[in-house]
């Protein structure tokens, strides 16, 4: 019997020039990046109006929470805004028959009473586009010169689908996070008075506190807490306390829904919690959140008191808070712009490291490609971009230097 010949894989000459360029970050380059925006931006309008139409149909959206809230505030009776039957009447309205329990804090009320003031639909619209304008003001300043591409992060179109508050709180935390970037007792105050904002969903702000205290922004930490109590005392005086006695009920809302059994509701969810439920139960999924939100702490921590708190460290923090708040959805990224974004001005100032280019537009990509395909896979794959995200962020902050230029 002769020997068998030896088996041998060959790349094709294509595909090694291909890695070869990818591994270097010479593709793509910007001109098929602006494309790649222009084409993604195209898309984006007939799925959304695909949207509109099944949020204002029988399908209804999230945005019918903040609609119902806005019409019982405008009545007078914004307590009732945690009445599960009150804002079913309300909502109903809309004509679509559906009904979105409604659950943020009472200063968030005063965004939702000018909503009432138009139809449904066109309140729909106005919230969607409104606030994605709102977004790509506060952020324009991350990558000057681009507003297709930044318009284009499908993780704010993500948002407008749902028609939810990601904007929103990423407009709060993206204007904080570079106005403290910014010299200045001014600047701080107004930095700090963004993040008191975020009052209206505090999960979001679980790491600034850290991040303020670890960087000695004494004058920004103070400013946060001056804007978050004005704002609950604001809503206590013109809602009533009422109001405020009525929020606790939509905890038992919350509730009922992380009390479920590992299904849909789970996979919408971007979370290590959520994933590690639908994978492993529970039990293990708490152990498993306390763990890496323990550990961001950590990090961020250390890595603000190494460097304080600048754009580099709050791009850290913000990417931290995406895998160590245990409750986010897809539509609550917009915010992860700016630590993508830091990430390619890092790179135009010191050059591009080994195969970081492709890796920071996969992430840019993630929110959407991991939303689409959590139904189909049956997991969330979301937290994985996330400590990636973290990962390529730790490593910028702690290199010396760049290794290649691209």
């Amino acid at each position: 019997m002769g020997k068998s010949p030896t088996m041998t894989t060959i790349t094709p000459p294509h595909m090694t020039r291909w890695l070869t360029s990818l591994g270097a970050n010479r593709w793509p380059d910007r001109a098929l990046v602006r494309a790649g925006a222009i084409y993604m931006l195209i898309a984006y309008v007939p799925m959304l109006m695909h949207v509109f139409a099944e949020a204002t149909g029988h399908v209804g959206s999230d945005f019918l929470a903040f609609w119902g809230a806005g019409r019982l505030v405008m009545a007078g009776t914004p307590w009732q805004a945690f009445d599960l039957v009150a804002e079913q009447g309300a909502q109903a309205a809309s004509h679509t028959g559906q009904m979105v329990a409604y659950v943020n804090p009472p200063p968030y009320l005063f965004l939702t009473g000018p909503l009432a003031l138009m139809p449904y639909g066109a309140a729909w619209l106005t919230w969607a586009l409104g606030s994605w304008v709102a977004w790509f003001l506060a952020c324009r300043r991350l990558l000057p010169g681009e507003p297709v591409v930044l318009l284009s992060y499908p993780a704010a179109y993500l948002a407008a689908c749902h028609a939810q508050n990601g904007f929103v709180t990423g407009a709060l935390l993206v204007a904080g996070v570079l106005a403290l970037s910014r010299k200045g007792a001014r600047a701080e105050l107004i930095a700090g008075a963004l993040f008191g904002a975020l009052v209206i969903k505090p999960h979001l702000a679980l790491l600034i506190p850290l991040w303020l205290i670890a960087g000695r922004r004494w004058r920004a930490l103070a400013a946060a807490a001056a804007s978050a109590l004005a704002l609950c005392l604001l809503s206590l005086m013109v809602f009533g306390p009422e109001t405020w006695a009525a929020w606790p009920k939509s905890f038992q809302v919350s509730a009922v829904l992380m009390e479920q059994n590992a299904g849909p509701f789970f996979l919408r969810m971007a979370t290590p919690y959520a994933l590690i439920r639908v994978l492993a139960g529970a039990n293990v999924a708490i152990a498993a959140q306390i763990v890496i939100t323990l550990a961001m702490v950590v990090l961020v921590w250390g890595e603000t008191r190494r460097l304080g708190a600048n754009a580099g460290t709050g791009a850290l923090m913000l990417a931290a808070t995406a895998i160590a708040s245990p409750y986010l959805f897809s539509y609550d990224f917009p915010f992860l712009v700016q630590p993508l974004l830091w990430l390619v001005g890092m790179a135009r100032t010191n050059g591009w490291r080994p195969w970081e280019k492709i890796c920071v537009i996969a992430l840019w990509l993630a929110p959407l490609a991991t939303r689409a395909a959590a139904l189909p896979l049956h997991a969330n794959l979301m937290p994985l971009a996330g400590i990636g995200l973290v990962w390529m962020i730790v490593g910028r902050l702690r290199a010396d230097q760049s290794t290649i230029s691209g």
